[in-house]
């Protein structure tokens, strides 16, 4: 994620929790993300220095002037005149992010070798949870080449409790 779109999202979130709109906008952006995202060389379009500016301006006004807050829309409008549409996804992200932490929620992707069982899943979630002081929905991945344990990704942090890494570690310490 670049510090672009993190200063953006940070100046939107700012500006939405002025007027108590954080959910709306956080709403706004996720649906225009999954609008962009569906029609092909859309975002090329908006970004493309070809197409004049008040062309592009028009397509995002036609596009979401009536579903999205006025707010939402200079955004956007923004993005494009910055060259930033590119961005947008990037800015979601990082205002889901903040919205989340606003809240008090996390999201937990938490990767393992072999399935974890409800219990286990619970002990580590209880943990996650008292850890981070925010409510934590969890998302599980396997992946076997971990060997053991688990890599738990949340809050643009990385906990890697794996099999694989000790193993890396034990290695490192013995070829010194």
């Amino acid at each position: 994620m670049t510090e672009i779109a993190k200063e953006y999202a940070i100046a939107l979130f700012e500006l939405a929790k002025e007027q108590n709109l954080q959910k709306d906008y956080r709403d706004a952006l996720k649906e225009i993300r999954a609008v962009i995202r569906s029609a092909d060389g859309y975002e090329e379009l908006l970004s493309c220095p070809s197409v004049p500016m008040r062309e592009r301006k028009g397509l995002l006004e036609k596009a979401f002037a009536s579903s999205v807050p006025e707010q939402v829309m200079s955004f956007l409008e923004l993005l494009c005149e910055k060259g930033h549409m590119a961005l947008l996804h990037d800015c979601y992200r990082e205002y889901d992010a903040l919205y989340r932490a606003f809240s008090g929620r996390s999201v937990a992707r938490i990767v393992s070798a072999v399935a974890l069982t409800d219990e286990q899943k619970a002990e580590l979630i209880a943990k996650l949870e008292k850890m981070s002081r925010h409510q934590v929905k969890a998302h599980y991945e396997l992946d076997e080449s971990l060997l053991g344990g688990v890599i738990i990704y949340m809050d643009d942090r990385i906990i890697d409790g794996s099999l694989r890494r000790k193993l890396r570690e034990m290695k490192e310490e013995l070829g010194e």
